[in-house]
C-alpha cells in the first residue's frame, strides 16, 4: 500500500458527492490519476476511466460510484481507532479509496486494469454515470472481467438478482357509502391479492454454489376518493426479485401466474420498471483465482448492483469491498481498517499475478 486506506477514505468522505453533486470528487481523483506514470485517464461527464495500455492477455475492470446518498449528520469523516464513521464510508468511499492506491502503487500488473469512478448511481438507473460513459465511449468498457467495490464485507457476492417493479390497479364502482351494495369497493379486492402475496413461497436456486432467494411483494398502495365515496379504483405497485437462472419474460410470467386469480377484466398490470440479473461467472479464471488464493467467502448477491450492467455487455462480474451493506445509506455508516487491508491485499495479488 502507497497510502493508509483508512486515511485516504477519510480524505474522500470529506467531499461531498450527493448524486448529482459528483464534480468535486472526480476533479479530485483525476487530478491524482493524471500525475500517474502509464496510466491513460479520460474524462466523460462527472465519470472518471483510468487504464493502463500495456497489451496484456487479460483485461480486468474495478469499478466504483463516486456518489452518496443525501447527509444525515454524518458528512464529517470521524476516526475512532480502526474505524472510520462518515457518509459513503461503506458505499463506497472505501472501496474508492482502495482503487485510488492500487492505481496509484501497481503500476506494473501482471493485467491490463481499468479504474472506472462514475456519477449518479444512487438514483434511477437511467440517470446512471455508467450508461453516460457507454454511450459516449463503450470502448472505455471492455474487459474479460468487472469487479464493483461494493461493500461486502470483502466477501465475493456473485452476479446478482434481477428486479422488476409493477403496477396493478383494481377497478372497482363508486357509491356513496351510505349505500356501499350499489358500488364496488375496489380497495376491498385487494384483499385476497395481498393475502397471497404475504403468503408468497419464494424460490431459493442454487447456482454455482450460491444460493439465491427470491422475493414478491407489495411495496406501495394508492387508493381512496372521498370520505363518503365507495372507491372504484386502487393502485397497488410490487416488487420482484428473481434468481439469474431466470429471464425477465420468464420473471414476469411467474408474476403475472401469480396475481392471474385477482384480477378481472378492466384490471391493468404494467411494468414499471426493471433491470435484468447477473450470472454468478465463478468459473472464470481471474475470478477463481481471486477467491481461491485469497481463501475469500463466496455468496450470491442478492440485491441488485451494476455487474448487471457489465454481464448485460458481456463481461463477467462480481461485487468484491470493503464495508457492510446493512450499514449503507444509515447514519452510522462506517468502514473498517480490516476489511479495507483484505480487499487491497487480495486486489493487489490479483493484478499482480493474474490467473
Amino acid at each position: 500500500m502507497g497510502s493508509d486506506l483508512l486515511a485516504l477514505a477519510a480524505s474522500l468522505v470529506e467531499i461531498p458527492s450527493v448524486s448529482w453533486q459528483e464534480a468535486a470528487i472526480t476533479d479530485h481523483l483525476e487530478a491524482r490519476l493524471r500525475s500517474v506514470a502509464g496510466l491513460e485517464v479520460t474524462r466523460v461527464g462527472d465519470n472518471l476511466v483510468a487504464r493502463t495500455q500495456l497489451g496484456r492477455p487479460y483485461r480486468v475492470i474495478l469499478a466504483g460510484h463516486t456518489d452518496t446518498v443525501p447527509a444525515d449528520g454524518n458528512e464529517t469523516a470521524v476516526i475512532e481507532g480502526d474505524r472510520l464513521r462518515g457518509l459513503g464510508a461503506a458505499d463506497m468511499k472505501g472501496g474508492l479509496a482502495v482503487m485510488v492506491d492500487l492505481a496509484e502503487t501497481v503500476t506494473e500488473p501482471a493485467v491490463d486494469v481499468t479504474y472506472v469512478f462514475y456519477a449518479r448511481e444512487e438514483v434511477a438507473a437511467e440517470h446512471s454515470g455508467l450508461a453516460e460513459v457507454w454511450s459516449a465511449r463503450p470502448d472505455l468498457l471492455a474487459g474479460d472481467l468487472a469487479l464493483l467495490g461494493e461493500p461486502t464485507l470483502a466477501a465475493v457476492e456473485a452476479g446478482c438478482q434481477g428486479t422488476m417493479r409493477l403496477r396493478i390497479v383494481l377497478r372497482g364502482e363508486r357509491a356513496h357509502t351510505a349505500r356501499p351494495w350499489m358500488g364496488r369497493n375496489a380497495i376491498h379486492r385487494l384483499g385476497g391479492l395481498l393475502t397471497a402475496l404475504a403468503g408468497y413461497e419464494e424460490r431459493r436456486p442454487v447456482l454455482q454454489g450460491c444460493r439465491y432467494r427470491e422475493a414478491l411483494q407489495a411495496v406501495a398502495v394508492e387508493g381512496g376518493v372521498a370520505g363518503n365515496v365507495v372507491p372504484d379504483r386502487v393502485v397497488l405497485e410490487v416488487n420482484h426479485r428473481y434468481a439469474p437462472d431466470r429471464t425477465p419474460q420468464q420473471a414476469l410470467a411467474h408474476v403475472q401466474e401469480v396475481i392471474a386469480p385477482w384480477l378481472e377484466e378492466g384490471d391493468d398490470l404494467t411494468v414499471v420498471d426493471q433491470a435484468p440479473p447477473a450470472a454468478p461467472a465463478l468459473d472464470h479464471p481471474l475470478l477463481g483465482a481471486l477467491i481461491e488464493r485469497n481463501g475469500l467467502p463466496v455468496r450470491a448477491k442478492l440485491g441488485w448492483t451494476d455487474v448487471a450492467f457489465f454481464a448485460a455487455r458481456g463481461v463477467p462480474a462480481a461485487n468484491f469491498g470493503p464495508g457492510d451493506a446493512a450499514v449503507a445509506h444509515t447514519r452510522g455508516e462506517y468502514v473498517e481498517r480490516a476489511d479495507l487491508e483484505r480487499v487491497h491485499g487480495a486486489l493487489t495479488d490479483l493484478l499482480r499475478r493474474g490467473a
